[in-house]
């Protein structure tokens, strides 16, 4: 691996920068997006349970809170009723609406930076190739014709191009997969809380 970072030169740099970064955004977003955190099992029957005898306590509603991104969205709404107990329905619901944007701008965290390496990676092994090119007919000349460093400028080319391509593949796949991911858990939280602000409609008639 040594050899082949000696060989490709200094536009690797950049790439190998970029393939790091982008293992990290992978491990935390595959962390970060996982089902269990985003939507606790059962937290929708659980919250309603709960506010069957009027809004909980105060310590609850915090609990909630932190019970990933579904307790954040019923969360708001619940402290909606707590500080404003005849706030109307569509108070209720703006107010969840508002916590689910910023929601699901947290499972949007990092993506776009994801999204900037998957397709700033060929560029650069583009770049990589260009400096190859550069040492190629630099090296070129009818006073000195010298094999090695016609070999060397073809690996750095080369090497940038194959690596660039090897960063941008999976980043672009990952990206598109958390990207699916991120809709589908947003979805899923429009549906129950469209499902809890009916509940809370019905509890107070």
């Amino acid at each position: 691996m040594l050899s082949i970072i000696q060989a490709a030169g200094w536009p690797i740099w950049p790439l190998i920068l970029c393939s790091i970064v982008a293992l990290a955004l992978i491990l935390e977003r595959s962390l970060q997006l996982q089902a269990a955190k985003v939507m606790p099992p059962n937290i929708l029957t659980q919250t309603i349970e709960a506010s069957q005898r009027g809004v909980p306590l105060p310590e609850m509603i915090q609990a909630l809170d932190k019970a990933g991104a579904m307790g954040q969205v019923l969360a708001s709404g619940l402290r909606c009723l707590q500080a404003n107990p005849q706030a109307t329905s569509e108070d209720i619901q703006a107010q969840m609406q508002m916590a689910g944007r910023l929601a699901a701008q947290g499972l949007e965290r990092y993506l776009p930076a994801l999204a900037t390496i998957a397709s700033a990676a060929p560029l650069l092994g583009l770049l990589g190739t260009v400096v190859g090119m550069i040492e190629i007919f630099g090296a070129h000349t009818a006073a000195n014709n010298q094999p090695a460093l016609l070999a060397h400028g073809i690996s750095v080319a080369l090497y940038n191009t194959a690596f660039g391509l090897i960063v941008a593949i999976p980043a672009l796949m990952f990206w598109r997969y958390f990207r699916a991911v991120v809709d589908r858990h947003v979805l899923a939280m429009e549906v129950a809380a469209e499902h809890f602000a009916r509940y809370l409609s019905r509890a107070r008639t």
